[in-house]
């Protein structure tokens, strides 16, 4: 896992004579009678996990940092492409010629947003090994991730720890989202049991995402965070929302109770939190890659590998990362400080396997 330099957490930039007040900075949303001064102050003291800064993540984080949060631990384990500002507002050209993780970039856009609030980047793949972790110290954790593996990984410690989420997909024009507080709202596992299987759902490489969908569902879930910290449950969510903005439909999928049987929060089963292998792969959408992780994780000395590797290949490199094209192959490898690395030009975990380790070192 790498964190971003203490440097990183923006100082309370109140203290400058140039700077607004904070009553001035959220004045209109203090004079919406459910929030309010009172209101104002416990979303100043609210502290969010936003796993995923792309798309989905990078709207909440804007919406939430503009609105006065006080903590965002902002955690990715990707990096800026051209691909990705069709609909990832918090980055542009220079963080694709910079190949910065999503994480740093974004947060160096939203310490510029609002200094008020604590910004924590953390690059790193959030799994079993750390989630726990990262979630120790929040009130709530909000999903900006694109894949099932994680947001059930999410609900087993938000449900371990008591903690509300808020989840939210998108795939092409349609989305859905829902709010979670264990213990009185179903879990995701109660509504929907098991991940589904490989390949029976689309994904962004096959239906493409729209950005006008990611704005509509990152606005409902910052909303319901929002509920959250200034206390307003009768407020709260209590359904399934789908929404499609091009065919203009919103549907609410009203949710049963809790379930007695449901393997998380009936049975307390917390599966996706035991780390089953000591190193996984996986196919990331959108893409033409695959993601190898190392357990444990561990701290590469990227000067010295950008050396090795520059014998036979393109190498370009930056404090958090090396991206290695070779000489005369397909491939190109993005490899991380704590050893990870985002494999390109396949989807075969087999294949990607057998090039970290031919470049990298198993």
């Amino acid at each position: 896992m790498v964190i971003a330099p203490p440097a990183s957490v923006s100082p309370n930039r109140a203290s400058s004579p140039d700077a607004a007040p904070p009553t001035e900075r959220y004045v209109r949303q203090t004079l919406f009678a459910p929030i309010g001064p009172e209101g104002q102050r416990r979303i100043g003291a609210t502290r969010v996990l936003l796993v995923g800064s792309g798309a989905l993540g990078g709207a909440v984080a804007d919406l939430l940092v503009r609105a006065g949060i006080g903590r965002l631990i902002l955690a990715d384990r990707d990096y800026v492409e051209l691909g990705n500002l069709q609909r990832q507002t918090l980055f542009d050209e220079a963080d694709v010629a910079e190949h910065l993780p999503k994480a740093a970039a974004a947060s160096a856009r939203l310490r510029r947003i609002n200094g008020d609030v604590r910004i924590e980047p953390v690059v790193a793949d959030v799994n079993a090994t750390n989630i726990e972790r990262l979630a120790s110290d929040v009130d709530l954790i909000v999903d900006g991730t694109d894949n099932f593996e994680t947001r059930y990984l999410i609900n087993d410690v938000a449900v371990k720890r008591g903690l509300p989420w808020v989840y939210g997909g998108v795939i092409g024009s349609y989305g859905m989202t829902m709010t979670i507080r264990p213990g009185e709202t179903p879990c995701l596992r109660c509504v929907f049991p098991e991940p589904p299987p490989a390949g029976s759902a689309p994904t962004c490489d096959t239906a493409g995402v729209l950005g006008p969908a990611v704005g509509m569902v990152a606005a409902l879930q910052v909303a319901e965070a929002l509920k959250l910290a200034v206390g307003d449950v009768e407020a709260m969510n209590t359904d399934l929302l789908a929404i499609d903005v091009w065919r203009l439909s919103l549907d609410r999928i009203p949710l049963p109770a809790p379930r007695p049987d449901c393997p998380t929060c009936g049975r307390r089963d917390f599966a996706f939190l035991v780390e089953i292998s000591p190193s996984r792969t996986t196919v990331l959408c959108g893409h033409d890659a695959v993601h190898v992780r190392v357990h444990p994780s561990v701290t590469l000395d990227l000067a010295a590998l950008s050396a090795r590797l520059g014998a036979i290949g393109d190498v370009r490199s930056n404090r958090y990362l090396l991206r290695f094209r070779e000489s005369a192959g397909a491939h190109e490898l993005t490899v991380f400080a704590d050893g990870r690395a985002i494999v390109k030009g396949t989807t075969d975990p087999t294949e990607a396997r057998v090039l970290y380790a031919r470049y990298v070192g198993a």
